[in-house]
């Protein structure tokens, strides 16, 4: 067997052509029985070479190409079998060093990720202790005081991007882990817009709930990472859509689930950067400082409750994210 695709393809050809001129000599010279059998084998000799170039070229094509997908998707470190010595076989073999290189880069990223966010927590408390307790001191007025009280604030922000890269290390390396209850999915989401919508009313923005019409049963679902979700989408409409001076929520039932909306009323998102916004580490043009994994993070945790994180520009301006749940476990 040739280890060459090209010099595989090129025998093939010529084996047919070779096949067809004898048939077309035998019809020539008089041997019609002759002619008819030759051109019977050239018939079961193209379809048996197509079969052929369907098993050797097309399948591992596709095999290839269905690889290279979920490896975009994250999904590194697997392999596959190179059952051909070819040129196939060896786009097989490098793929496969590829998918194991990026595990490799990927694992060193989340460890250096997940040793200097634990490295940063303890410093990081003792800032915000310390500016906390300076910041009641009497003697501490004016600029000063402000001056600690930005310190408190940054520290506070700070502390925010460290615990949502942990979150990540946590995803990337199978810690990530659910506590599935049932729950009451209001009074969730209200128990959450009662605890940012005090700082929404100081940071001038208006939020209007809508509640549903009619009380939701019970649904599977963790609490504490829907909550996390919640408080992270009306983080986002505040930081990104906060100059709209409005936030909608709404909660309702549909039947492909329950459905949370949250709508802001901002410049929206730029058509180019909407497919990417759920992924790590983007952020796109925004100004805004972050890590750019707060919507990584509720996409995962959204998707493990098997439902979907939809986001898209509202009509009119804005921003809208769609929270679906599924009403029962799957």
């Amino acid at each position: 067997m040739f280890r060459n695709l090209k010099i595989q393809l090129l025998a093939s050809g010529v084996a047919a052509l070779a096949l067809l001129v004898l048939g077309i000599w035998a019809a020539s010279a008089g041997h019609s029985a002759w002619a008819i059998v030759v051109m019977a084998a050239v018939c079961l000799y193209i379809v048996l070479l197509n079969l052929w170039f369907w098993r050797t070229v097309t399948d591992p094509i596709a095999q290839l190409t269905d690889f290279a997908r979920r490896i975009a998707e994250g999904s590194y470190g697997g392999k596959l079998e190179a059952n051909n010595d070819n040129e196939i076989g060896r786009l097989t073999d490098e793929i496969n060093n590829m998918s194991e290189k990026v595990a490799i880069a990927e694992k060193s990223r989340t460890e250096f990720i997940s040793q200097v966010s634990h490295e940063l927590r303890t410093p990081l408390t003792a800032i915000m202790g310390w500016s906390e307790t300076i910041a009641y001191d009497p003697a501490v007025q004016g600029d000063s005081l402000k001056g600690i009280q930005i310190i408190s604030k940054e520290a506070e922000r700070l502390t925010g991007m460290v615990s949502e890269l942990l979150e990540f290390t946590r995803i990337q390396d199978g810690r990530f882990n659910l506590r599935i209850e049932l729950i009451d999915i209001a009074a969730e989401l209200e128990d959450a817009l009662f605890t940012y919508g005090e700082l929404m009313r100081q940071a001038g923005i208006e939020l209007k709930y809508t509640a549903p019409p009619a009380q939701i049963p019970l649904i599977p679902g963790d609490p504490e990472r829907l909550k996390q979700v919640f408080l992270n989408l009306l983080d986002n409409a505040v930081n990104h859509g906060g100059d709209g001076q409005m936030v909608d929520v709404a909660l309702s039932e549909e039947p492909d689930g329950v459905h949370i909306t949250v709508r802001d009323y901002g410049h929206g998102i730029p058509e180019g950067e909407l497919p990417h916004v759920k992924e790590k580490f983007y952020k796109g043009s925004s100004k805004n400082r972050g890590t750019g994994i707060g919507l990584a993070v509720c996409d995962e945790i959204i998707t493990r409750h098997n439902g979907q994180l939809k986001i898209q520009n509202a009509p009119g301006g804005g921003c809208l994210v769609t929270v679906v749940l599924p009403m029962t476990s799957n």
